[in-house]
């Protein structure tokens, strides 16, 4: 996940399109991001895949329908394409709703089954999602910690949160759920292989 999301976080860092308030961080950057950045691409997507495999836990049936997902995902799919020709000349849309509308492509056509238990969870991560990200843009504090250029965004703000950041949210814990179960898929059957002979 990282692979992708840096490089996308140091180049829209770099041209201004977000940015972060030094007043909140220890001073400390690699490649011109913050080490609290670097952080968080640690920690977050760690405590969200976690809290994905503790609700199948205590819910092991919750699921949605094959239909009801698929119809979800194509009207995603419809409204991010629709937003990135409205926005065709704003970085975060573009990138944003771009990816997004591959990544769901892919694991619709691959791991359906991933997406009909992800569509619950990550409504239920939509909780803390708010909660932190509202604090990091700037609700509850005086000054927010992560400032966004709005000539690059859409503008539509949830209370402080910029729309795109839930998006965002939802590619960032999507990505290595997906790369997580393929591996571990794949290491099973290496094991049971190995196992029969």
């Amino acid at each position: 996940m990282m692979l992708f999301f840096i490089p996308w976080d140091i180049v829209f860092t770099a041209n201004g399109y977000w940015g972060f308030n030094p007043d909140y961080l220890t001073g400390i950057y690699l490649v011109n991001l913050p080490i609290e950045e670097w952080m968080f691409f640690v920690c977050i997507p760690y405590a969200c895949i976690f809290t994905h495999y503790a609700l199948l836990h205590y819910f092991p049936n919750w699921k949605l329908s094959e239909n009801l997902t698929s119809a979800i995902t194509f009207i995603l799919i419809a409204l991010f394409f629709l937003l990135i020709v409205l926005f065709y000349d704003r970085w975060y849309p573009v990138i944003n709703f771009g990816y997004a509308v591959l990544l769901l492509l892919l694991v619709l056509h691959y791991r359906k089954d991933l997406l009909q238990q992800f569509y619950l969870t990550f409504l239920v991560m939509l909780i803390p999602f708010f909660i932190v990200n509202g604090i990091l843009t700037g609700s509850f504090i005086e000054e927010q910690v992560v400032w966004y250029d709005n000539t690059q965004n859409m503008g539509i703000r949830m209370v402080t949160i910029p729309l795109e950041d839930s998006v965002y949210a939802m590619t960032m814990i999507l990505t290595p759920l997906v790369l997580l179960e393929y591996f571990d898929s794949k290491f099973s059957k290496s094991t049971s292989k190995l196992s029969k002979s």
